[in-house]
């Protein structure tokens, strides 16, 4: 029996495919709760701020979210809470961040492609978002955003009104990514692993550029090895499988987040 090399073909592993609808949700539920956990692992958690929603399988106008007021640290499967796009709760008896729901529902509404959306008050993201600017090519990781996130140019305070969320979702348009002006970031993928991964990977990329930045002046990859790189770690498989990795460790190390 051959063994196989560093270059020979091995075959990846593969986002999972469900016969029915329970399965499907039960998976994207779990996914989200590690996610919380990860953002809290990550620093990403400031008070009441920040909030993750998974589109339900389903019901394509209902979204699962987490409860206002519960530290991302603690949230389990059990705790999520169910809303329509009118912000019904129809499960769950915690109320839910109305800046969640003003800019989830909307973003959902409008991307039927967008399965999850991540947003948090990091400090990475805050610092960069202060600026008005994209993020420039300036790494190999950085460049999974290359041509493939905007900046929402217009801070008129907390987010209370769906109409914001409207515009947010179409400064937004098809990208993955928004960097919200004296606000923070948002990313979206059509998975909860792929969005929670980018929005992981974009406060990183913004740091690195902010340290960057402070030291002297960053050396720009050209347009075109930017455009190449992120074909090869930009793509939304590569956003799924990078989080792989990441949820095994949560899940071995607190596995309560699956109640």
């Amino acid at each position: 029996m051959t063994k196989p090399t560093a270059m020979s073909p091995i075959e990846l592993p593969q986002p999972p495919k469900f016969d029915n609808t329970a399965a499907d949700r039960l998976h994207r539920k779990q996914r989200l709760a590690g996610a919380f956990r990860l953002f809290a692992r990550y620093g990403f958690d400031e008070g009441i701020a920040g909030h993750i929603t998974a589109r339900d399988p389903e019901f394509p106008d209902r979204f699962w979210v987490n409860p206002m007021g519960m530290h991302f640290g603690q949230i389990r499967v059990s705790d999520l809470i169910l809303v329509n796009h009118s912000g019904e709760i129809l499960q769950g008896d915690k109320p839910i961040n109305a800046a969640a729901f003003a800019i989830h529902s909307r973003l959902h509404k409008a991307r039927p492609d967008v399965v999850a959306a991540a947003h948090s008050h990091s400090v990475y993201g805050k610092a960069w978002s202060s600026l008005g600017r994209i993020l420039d090519p300036i790494t190999q990781d950085a460049c999974s955003f290359y041509n493939d996130h905007a900046v929402f140019d217009d801070y008129t305070g907390v987010v209370l009104e769906s109409s914001e969320g409207d515009r947010i979702a179409a400064t937004l348009a098809q990208r993955k990514a928004i960097i919200l002006r004296n606000h923070g970031l948002l990313t979206v993928g059509h998975s909860v692993d792929e969005a929670v991964w980018w929005f992981i990977a974009m406060d990183r990329s913004c740091q690195a550029q902010l340290m960057a930045e402070a030291a002297g002046k960053p050396v720009l990859i050209s347009p075109e090895i930017a455009r190449l790189t992120y074909s090869q770690v930009g793509t939304p498989y590569m956003g799924w499988f990078s989080f792989q990795p990441l949820y095994d460790k949560i899940v071995r190390e607190e596995p309560d987040l699956l109640d």
